[in-house]
């Protein structure tokens, strides 16, 4: 029979299966992490895991939902949403991710490593196809957030009527350069590089100012 938890009881456990979730994750990603990774110093067995999780990616989409929360707030309505200039929010946003990039490990993991959610989403389509559900239509997921901006303001003339997926790869373009610093001929450049970069795109994604 599995062991019976008190509600004070497994919301600290959740709380250390998190903990060392996001630990773990970022540091060694999802496949190299394994169940007794995640249970150790949590006071439970591997086998009551479950109990908490349906797996260790429902696990892994738990800390994105919490991630995208506090993502979203930071750059989609504090700097995005922040003007009625769609230039300058793109501007705002682009410099907001990437300080974000630069700080935060778990984003950093989980924007440079796209197919650890490819994984999460099929493996969770069969086992928890409601949390699946439940994050695709989140409005504190940024990148639904961000698509339903372009759309949006391309209805409004502001931006090119280009399909929006291609829109959000120029601006994941430049987003990636951070990750790659090593490729630049003079890494030190970066910052320099960046502004410009982020000047070039937010100009050339909306109309010619008169």
């Amino acid at each position: 029979m599995p062991a019976a938890f008190s509600e004070t009881e497994r919301a600290r456990i959740i709380e250390r299966l998190l903990a060392n979730g996001e630990r773990l994750f970022t540091a060694q990603g999802l496949r190299k992490t394994s169940l007794e990774d995640l249970v150790a110093g949590t006071g439970i067995a591997k086998s009551s895991f479950y109990q908490f999780f349906a797996a260790k990616e429902a696990l892994y989409l738990e800390l994105m939902m919490r991630q995208s929360a506090a993502v979203k707030r930071e750059v989609v309505d504090e700097a995005l949403l922040s003007t009625e200039d769609v230039r300058e929010g793109l501007r705002r946003f682009l410099h907001a991710t990437l300080r974000r990039l630069e700080t935060d490990p778990l984003y950093r993991r989980l924007m440079t490593h796209p197919e650890e959610m490819a994984a999460v989403m099929r493996r969770l389509g069969t086992a928890d196809p409601a949390a699946v559900s439940a994050f695709g239509s989140s409005p504190d997921n940024p990148a639904r957030a961000f698509v339903d901006y372009v759309r949006d303001h391309q209805e409004e003339g502001e931006l090119p009527g280009h399909d929006p997926a291609v829109i959000v790869g120029v601006i994941q373009a430049v987003l990636v350069l951070p990750l790659n610093r090593e490729l630049l001929g003079d890494p030190a450049l970066l910052p320099q590089i960046q502004d410009l970069l982020v000047d070039i795109v937010a100009t050339g994604l909306t109309p010619r100012k008169d």
